[in-house]
C-alpha cells in the first residue's frame, strides 16, 4: 500500500463496532437462553474467528453484513467440535474461549496462525490449572497450540500479576463452571467489557476496585446488543485530523468507557483539539468525536493509564514524533507480546522515517519535531502497526510504503478506504 500526504481531511466517519465487545457478544450470546441479536458487529478477521469456534461448538449463528444473530443453548448447551479450532491471528478468541472450553464435558484442540503460536498463554494456563482445569501447550512452550480436557472447576481467588483484561475474562468464564465465587484481583484495572455484559445477560459479576469477582452457574438470558464504535479504530482518525491541516472530523457513536480512554486523556495533555458531543451511558458509554487539526506537544505516559490504551501507544508514538518535545512512555512491557514486538517494530520503523526515537525495556522515548519522510515500512503483520504508519504517511513528504498493508483485515477491513474518502472531501 502507497501512502501519500493529505492537504486536509473534512467529513465524518462511522468507525467498525468495538472488536472487544463484539467477540464478548458472541461468546455470551452462544452461552444464553434464546437468540441474542447484535447489531454493527465488526466484521474483521479476529471476531470471525470466534464466530468460526462457536459455530463448530453446535451454536447456529447467522450473518447479515454487521447484523449478527446467534441462537444460544445455554451454559451447559455447546458440543464437541469434530476439529480443532482456529483462533485465527485473535488473542482474545484463544484466551476467552479457554476458560469456557475448561469447564467443559469434552477435550478441544485449538491453534492459530504463526503469530498466535508464539503469544503467551502461560498467563492463562497457570489461573486455570489452579482451578483444576487439564489444559497443555502441547509443544510445551507454554503457547498455542492448546489441548483442553474439560472438568468440574473450583472456585480460586486469582491474583494476577498482569493488568490483562484477557486474563481477568478467561478467569471470570471459567468460574461460570465452578463450585463457588470466583475473583480476580489485578495490579491495575484493565478494561471491563466482560464484567458489563456478564451483568446484562444475567450473571452476577460484583466488580471492587481492581477485584472482579463471579457466582457461579449463572442464567444467561438473550440480549440486544448494539456495539459502539472501536475507539481502538477511531484512533487513527483521532491522529489524522489532529495532525493534517485544515482538517475537522467528526467521529460518530464511539466508545468512552473509562477503562478504555486513555488515548483521549493522553491527547487531551498534549494539547489536542478533541471535543466530546451527544455523550449516552446505556451501560458502555459512547460519544461523538470532533477532531481538529491541533499544535501537539511532548507528554510522560506510564503507570495506570497504560491499561486503557496499551493498543493506542503505536499511534501515540506516531504522534509523538510530530509533535514539539519529547514524549516517554514507560511501563507498556506488554508491547512485547503483542502481534508483534510493538517496541522494536515502532522503532525501527519510525527511525527509517528520520524519526529521533530509542527503545527502551518498557517502552520508548521520541524526541519530536524532527522532520520526517516517506519510507518503506514493515508492518510485521501487525495491523495496529500498519494503520498507525499510513496516518503518519498523509503527513510527511515522500511516499509511505506499507509492506503486509492488508494485515488491517484482522480490525478494519474498510480502513484504507474511510481514509481517503476522507481525503476526497
Amino acid at each position: 500500500m502507497e501512502i501519500k500526504k493529505q492537504k486536509k481531511l473534512r467529513g465524518r466517519l462511522t468507525v467498525p463496532g468495538d472488536k472487544s465487545i463484539s467477540h464478548r457478544a458472541v461468546m455470551f450470546g452462544s452461552l444464553a437462553k434464546g437468540t441474542t441479536r447484535i447489531s454493527h458487529f465488526l466484521t474483521g478477521a479476529d471476531c470471525l474467528s470466534t464466530i468460526s469456534c462457536f459455530r463448530k461448538m453446535g451454536i447456529a449463528i447467522e450473518q447479515n453484513g454487521s447484523e449478527i444473530l446467534v441462537h444460544g443453548r445455554g451454559l451447559h448447551g455447546l458440543s464437541a467440535p469434530d476439529e480443532m479450532l482456529d483462533v485465527g491471528n485473535s488473542g482474545t478468541t484463544t484466551r476467552l474461549i479457554s476458560g469456557i472450553l475448561a469447564g467443559q464435558s469434552f477435550t478441544t484442540e485449538l491453534n492459530g496462525d504463526a503469530s498466535i503460536q508464539t503469544r503467551p498463554m502461560k498467563r492463562i494456563i497457570t489461573p486455570l490449572e489452579t482451578m483444576g482445569a487439564d489444559i497443555v501447550s502441547l509443544r510445551g512452550n507454554g503457547c498455542a497450540p492448546l489441548r483442553i480436557c474439560g472438568k468440574p472447576l473450583h472456585a480460586v481467588h486469582y491474583n494476577s500479576p498482569v493488568a490483562s483484561a484477557q486474563v481477568k475474562s478467561c478467569v471470570l468464564l471459567a468460574g461460570m463452571y465452578a463450585d463457588g465465587i470466583t475473583s480476580v484481583t489485578e495490579p491495575v484495572l484493565s478494561r471491563n467489557h466482560t464484567e458489563i455484559m456478564l451483568n446484562y445477560f444475567g450473571a452476577k459479576v460484583d466488580s471492587k476496585g481492581t477485584t472482579a469477582s463471579i457466582c457461579p452457574n449463572p442464567v444467561l438470558e438473550a440480549r440486544e446488543v448494539n456495539v459502539p464504535g472501536d475507539i481502538s479504530s477511531a484512533a487513527y482518525f483521532i491522529a489524522a485530523g489532529l495532525l493534517t491541516p485544515d482538517s475537522e472530523i467528526l467521529l460518530e457513536n464511539v466508545g468512552v468507557n473509562p477503562t478504555r480512554d486513555g488515548f483521549l486523556r493522553v491527547l487531551k495533555d498534549m494539547g489536542a483539539d478533541i471535543t466530546l458531543l451527544n455523550y449516552k451511558d446505556d451501560g458502555e458509554p459512547t460519544a461523538d468525536l470532533l477532531v481538529r487539526t491541533s499544535s501537539l506537544h511532548g507528554v510522560s505516559v506510564g503507570g495506570e493509564i497504560i491499561p486503557a490504551l496499551i493498543d493506542e501507544i503505536p499511534m501515540i508514538a506516531v504522534l509523538a514524533a510530530f509533535a514539539e518535545g519529547t514524549t516517554v512512555i514507560r511501563d507498556a512491557q506488554e508491547l512485547k507480546v503483542k502481534e508483534s514486538d510493538r517496541i522494536s517494530v515502532m522503532v525501527e520503523n519510525l527511525q527509517r522515517m528520520g524519526a529521533d526515537i530509542e527503545g527502551t525495556d518498557d517502552g520508548m522515548v521520541i524526541h519530536g519535531g524532527v522532520p520526517l519522510h516517506g519510507a518503506v515500512i514493515d508492518s510485521h503483520l501487525d495491523h495496529r502497526v500498519a494503520m498507525s504508519f499510513a496516518i503518519a504517511g498523509t503527513v510527511c513528504p515522500g511516499t509511505l510504503d506499507i509492506i503486509g498493508a492488508e494485515c488491517v483485515n484482522i480490525s478494519y477491513p474498510e480502513f484504507y478506504r474511510d481514509l481517503y474518502s476522507l481525503s476526497a472531501k
